[in-house]
């Protein structure tokens, strides 16, 4: 099955199935030197990890990970890494009856379509219990990032369903299960998904994400622009039907006069742009929002085909979240993280001999 690896310079092959024995990833393309454990990769795995709410899919899952290669004493050898995380609380009994049957609004009958066969045990592949390495890859990058350039990569809910959650402080972010930068909305947002959890349907999200102190002149025109290719990491995020960088499509809607980020020697005066500029990062803040479907599988009844294309009704069974945006925000982060990594790797490059007098204009946004 081709097409489980991204990135150019810095290289992540997903492998691995949902209800499979293990998951995993080989990052291949990390400079050497970085010190890295278990210990640096863990806490954002744990943030992501199911069964961590009463709000997200109680399936248990401790998402411990291994380092199987590429570190030596405690640094990064510049050999491939592969990391592993077992599965432990696969109910692959949960999908019997849906071997036969599609499920609407999932992978289901496209796989099939494709490949002529398909796992039905928790989706499979298309399951997003698959980000769970890419968090973990995107950890060792978030790390290689922060100790090159002192990048800080931080996201947040934005919306769930149709509440709106204000954005107050980062600190408020990991202080609730919805990551939400703002607490005084959490008792809102419990009641949303405890209604969904009774009624048996889903809800979309929006996710915002934002990185900071991102060096100057990272992306390449014309098709390997910065936001090109972070629009197509987020993009292969399970669930994600839009993302906009910067102003997005409130872009459509603006001025030239207003859209067009003003420079001063004291720094830009906006950030319409989401940090991108011809496909290439000014230095200001990164800015991305992603667009989040409902959970397609739910346990209301839903009309759909078998195998012999004759009509059926699906419940879907087992444990899923109410609302997939409520584990994505540390999912985008790490995505980001890689993309802008690899971009680092291929501006070093290529670009190493570039200098210039002055530094890059500071931006003005607020972060």
């Amino acid at each position: 099955m081709s097409g489980s690896t991204f990135g150019q310079l810095l290289c992540v092959t997903n492998f691995g199935e949902s209800h499979g024995p293990a998951i995993g990833c080989v990052v291949d393309g990390c400079p050497p030197g970085l010190p890295l454990s278990e210990a640096d990769l863990q806490p954002d795995l744990d943030r992501r990890k199911p069964g961590t709410s009463r709000h997200v899919t109680q399936r248990r899952e401790s998402d411990r990970v291994e380092i199987l290669s590429g570190v030596y004493q405690g640094s990064t050898s510049g050999a491939p890494i592969a990391l592993l995380i077992r599965n432990e609380d696969a109910r692959s009994g949960d999908y019997a009856e849906l071997a036969e049957t599609f499920r609407p609004g999932h992978a289901d009958y496209t796989y099939w379509r494709k490949y002529g066969v398909r796992d039905p045990r928790g989706g499979g592949r298309s399951s997003a219990r698959l980000t769970a390495p890419m968090v973990a890859a995107g950890a060792i990058a978030r790390k290689w990032l922060g100790q090159a350039f002192g990048t800080r990569i931080r996201g947040h809910l934005q919306q769930l369903g149709d509440v709106a959650v204000a954005f107050e402080s980062w600190e408020m972010v990991d202080a609730n299960p919805f990551f939400a930068a703002s607490l005084d909305c959490v008792p809102q947002l419990e009641a949303k998904i405890d209604a969904l959890r009774r009624s048996g349907d889903s809800c979309g999200a929006v996710v915002r994400v934002v990185a900071s102190s991102v060096p100057a002149g990272l992306g390449s025109p014309l098709y390997d622009k910065l936001d090109a290719r972070i629009a197509y990491a987020m993009m292969g995020i399970n669930a994600v039907k839009g993302v906009e960088i910067g102003a997005g499509f409130a872009a459509a809607a603006q001025l030239g006069s207003t859209h067009g980020d003003e420079m001063t020697p004291d720094g830009f005066l906006s950030n319409h742009a989401g940090g991108v500029l011809g496909g290439i990062s000014t230095g200001q803040d990164i800015e991305v929002r992603l667009a989040l479907k409902p959970t397609s599988s739910i346990r209301l009844p839903r009309r759909s085909v078998d195998l012999k294309y004759r009509a059926v009704t699906v419940v879907t069974q087992g444990r899923h979240d109410p609302c997939v945006g409520i584990r994505a925000t540390p999912i985008a982060e790490a995505m980001l993280a890689l993309v802008l990594m690899d971009h680092a790797l291929l501006q070093r490059a290529q670009n190493a001999e570039v200098r210039h007098e002055l530094a890059p204009l500071p931006g003005a946004a607020p972060v």
